[in-house]
């Protein structure tokens, strides 16, 4: 395995992807839905932090959300069973209806 040598921030990957900070950020908090090693805490300060992905880090999220994303229905069972934040969960259904 080659050594890491930069990493993305989730914002920068949510730009990238054209998808919702928030959205992601909800996806990988939880440590078992991106391999281990693929998610990074950059500390910004002795209190603030923000996530970082490796480059498999985004390869494996861009082709979780590019499986999930095959039809509404597969879309919004991956939200339900992916995103722990009921309200996000429903703004994110409400914004792929439109």
């Amino acid at each position: 395995m080659a050594a890491v040598t930069h990493v993305c921030s989730i914002d920068y990957v949510a730009k990238m992807l054209g998808e919702d900070v928030e959205l992601l950020e909800a996806i990988i908090s939880n440590d078992d839905n991106i391999t281990y090693g693929n998610i990074v805490s950059v500390y910004l300060g002795p209190d603030e932090t923000i996530s970082a992905l490796t480059d498999d880090g985004v390869e494996e999220l861009t082709d979780m959300i590019r499986a999930a994303r095959i039809a509404t229905k597969t879309w919004h069972k991956f939200l339900d069973v992916f995103v722990d934040d009921a309200d996000l969960v429903s703004r994110i259904k409400a914004q792929s209806l439109r």
